[in-house]
């Protein structure tokens, strides 16, 4: 259902406000380049200092400017099981096509709360969702055991964002799945390498700058055509390494201002990067081409 090049979107904010306009003209910019599918409200878009309208909302509009030119995959994920229910339930009723349910954080439960988890959120919705695994951001690690117990209980589940960083892992995963579920790089650095061993895809931060480049490597991965993947994933990986000198979003939204394309505003607790960082990025932007001519 979920497959080739995926943008993980930032929220434009404009004095502490969702920036709809914003918003509206940077879908625009990935559906003109190639990007498959929009994914809202997950991490790059700072869903966890979003309040529940604004969520809503921000989903509402990307399925509103999508229509129908892309599929919608929006972030309703959540530490608390009754409020991503409530979320993937918004999600729905707005029109998306798909969920993206990260695992729990903080409150780090066992492989079978995880479990009871997903299914609870499948059973109460009937909606399709990829699994968000990012032991980084979460404090859980989901094994693919867990995940191929989820899949094996519920179509529901169509795909996994796979952000663990090992390809052992996401190996192993792959072979358990026996394609039930495909299986997405949740790392820019490690589209290609993953694509390699059975992903489909990638749910990608990068692309909010060059969804073009970003599109045309996972679409040579999906014809096979390596030697064509590996000179564009190269050419990537200094601005993929600017995007995460700091705390993500923060660097790819001191990216985006700089191209004119969307305000430098997060939310607290995070900020702007440091002079410093900014300095780098700008480096990365210019050694791509992409302060001169706005290069895609």
């Amino acid at each position: 259902m979920f497959r080739g090049s995926m943008v993980a979107l930032v929220t434009p904010f404009e004095n502490n406000r969702v920036d709809e306009l914003r918003l509206r003209a940077l879908i625009e910019f990935q559906i003109a380049n190639g990007t498959h599918v929009l994914v809202p409200c997950g991490t790059t878009g700072e869903s966890a200092t979003l309040s529940m309208a604004e969520h809503r909302r921000v989903i509402e509009i990307t399925v509103e400017t999508a229509a129908g030119r892309a599929l919608v995959m929006a972030g309703t994920g959540s530490n608390n099981t009754t409020e991503a229910i409530e979320l993937t339930r918004a999600a729905k009723s707005a029109g998306a096509n798909g969920a993206l349910l990260i695992a729990p954080y903080y409150n780090k439960p066992t492989q079978e709360g995880l479990y009871r988890h997903f299914m609870a959120i499948a059973e109460a919705t009937q909606f399709p969702f990829v699994l968000y695994n990012i032991q980084g951001r979460t404090a859980v690690n989901v094994l693919p055991e867990t995940i191929v117990r989820i899949s094996e209980a519920c179509p529901l589940l169509v795909g996994v964002k796979e952000a663990s960083g090992s390809l052992e892992q996401i190996s192993t995963l792959h072979s358990l799945l026996n394609d039930r579920a495909a299986i997405l790089s949740g790392d820019d650095a490690l589209t290609l390498p993953i694509m390699a061993v059975g992903g489909q895809g990638v749910i990608s931060v990068v692309a909010n700058l060059v969804p073009r480049a970003t599109a045309d490597l996972v679409d040579a991965c999906l014809q096979g055509n390596y030697a064509a993947a590996l000179p564009l994933h190269e050419r990537l990986l200094p601005l993929v390494k600017a995007m995460f000198l700091e705390t993500s979003p923060a660097p790819v939204k001191a990216a985006l201002d700089m191209m004119g394309m969307c305000g430098n505003e997060l939310r607290l607790p995070l900020v702007p990067v440091t002079d410093a960082t900014r300095g780098k990025v700008r480096a990365a932007l210019e050694a791509y081409g992409l302060l001169s001519g706005r290069k895609a």
